[in-house]
């Protein structure tokens, strides 16, 4: 979908209208209706840039002065919830995205903007995915939803680091509201994810990367909350092997507390996941075909085996879980690539293991849209406010694109393609709590 098919007219543009038409019913002021379909249309709008004066030059070329103050007030002044925004784009486009099968996956990530200055909020010098290198930048973590077919981000909040949670000054210049203190990326996504639940959202596979993969508490809480994940780890995380585990608590002498803790000794100790990977034989690896490239399917060696997790155990009664460790190790490479873990059932076929573990592809290539046709990192504003107005018009604005391309039936796909497993109704992962 592109600008060029808004400017025919007729259906297209009639059904951008309606669309403009319900997400703005829930600004709060009617006179906020005017400038949101303007910045939506200027979002959507061919432009390098997708900033506020660009744009009110792009819209209004008569009048550039009056949209600039219109848009800005919009953005960076104007109190309306972008939660309420989000909702009714979800509300909208959800439908389309279904009509080419049901929702698989939750995808957890975060996505950064570099910045040159140090008073836009949330800004400082950390790891910028954009760049590949530490660098002055802001991060965004967001929720999406996805299937074979499509994917949309359904929340986005902005990571506030401790030098800037903790910072009266800062926090007042930049608007941020009092009840946004320090979270780990991990913990707003957990945020983002009980929301979801608590209004129902179709539910799918969570998928993260190792960032959010070796932070333990976030795999246990989503456990907790009865959802399922393929997620990320690293090479060094600790791991016991098939069929082994932590040591059982030391026996009760008669006096004093029956010990409870588990327990390691010199000769009884996890081992990495890289190390357990690369003692695997030969047979344990299979070549495994995911989904279809540009000009070929897309295939790599994999193994997949049983382990628990060993971080802390001996503070624990009971061992973690029993969970898959999924590795890759193209042919070729001389170790590993990529490592996984999962609660997924222990009798799921590797074939839709591996495609649940590789559909994080969708939200690449909706970040790389939101930044370079919507503009979404093109903001220049320094408070929170307008951070988040902007993000929630250029979600607002490709869940649009989304449902128009959700109209059209998908490109064939090769016959061996995989798609998420369908869990069992009665399924819960173990350590859930109560349905």
């Amino acid at each position: 979908m592109t600008q060029a098919r808004l400017d025919q007219g007729g259906a297209a543009e009639q059904r951008f209208e309606a669309y403009l038409d319900r997400i703005t019913a829930v600004l709060g002021h009617a006179d906020r209706t005017g400038p949101a379909q303007a910045y939506c249309t200027g979002l959507l709008l061919p432009g390098e840039r997708k900033s506020v004066e660009p744009m009110a030059a792009r819209l209004a070329p008569d009048r550039v002065q009056a949209m600039h103050q219109s848009l800005h007030h919009l953005v960076a002044k104007a109190d309306w919830s972008d939660e309420a925004v989000l909702d009714m784009v979800r509300a909208h486009v959800l439908p389309a995205i279904e009509h080419h099968g049901p929702i698989q996956y939750w995808i957890v990530d975060d996505t950064a903007f570099p910045k040159k200055g140090k008073h836009s909020v949330g800004v400082a010098r950390q790891y910028c995915g954009q760049v590949g290198k530490q660098e002055n930048c802001q991060l965004a973590v967001t929720l999406s939803l996805a299937n074979a077919h499509a994917s949309l981000p359904i929340a986005v909040r902005l990571y506030l680091p401790e030098t800037w949670a903790n910072d009266p000054e800062r926090r007042a210049k930049a608007g941020i509201p009092d009840e946004i203190a320090f979270q780990t990326k991990p913990a707003i996504a957990l945020d983002q994810i009980r929301r979801a639940l608590a209004q129902r959202v179709p539910s799918g596979i969570v998928l993260a990367d190792a960032g959010y993969g070796v932070d333990t508490g976030f795999r246990a809480s989503l456990t907790a909350l009865g959802l399922v994940y393929v997620v990320g780890l690293q090479s060094s995380t600790s791991l016991w092997p098939p069929g082994t585990g932590p040591l059982p608590p030391k026996s009760w002498s008669g006096r004093g507390r029956p010990p409870s803790r588990l327990r390691r000794d010199a000769e009884h100790q996890p081992v990495s996941a890289k190390d357990l990977a690369q003692s695997l034989p030969a047979d344990a690896w299979q070549t495994v075909i995911w989904r279809d490239g540009t000009h070929a399917p897309l295939a790599s060696r994999f193994a997949a085996v049983r382990v628990r997790p060993a971080h802390r155990d001996t503070d624990r009664a009971e061992p973690w879980p029993e969970e898959w460790l999924l590795v890759e190790w193209p042919a070729g490479a001389r170790a590993p690539t990529k490592y996984f873990l999962s609660n997924l059932p222990a009798d799921i076929a590797i074939t839709d293991l591996v495609a649940a573990a590789k559909g994080r592809w969708r939200i690449e290539r909706d970040y790389q849209e939101l930044k370079q046709e919507i503009g979404l990192g093109h903001y220049e504003g320094r408070g929170w406010r307008g951070f988040h107005h902007h993000a929630s018009l250029s979600i607002a604005a490709y869940g649009f694109l989304v449902a128009e391309r959700s109209r059209f039936p998908p490109e064939p796909r090769f016959a061996g393609q995989h798609h998420a497993p369908a869990l069992p109704a009665s399924f819960r992962p173990r350590g859930a709590a109560p349905a």
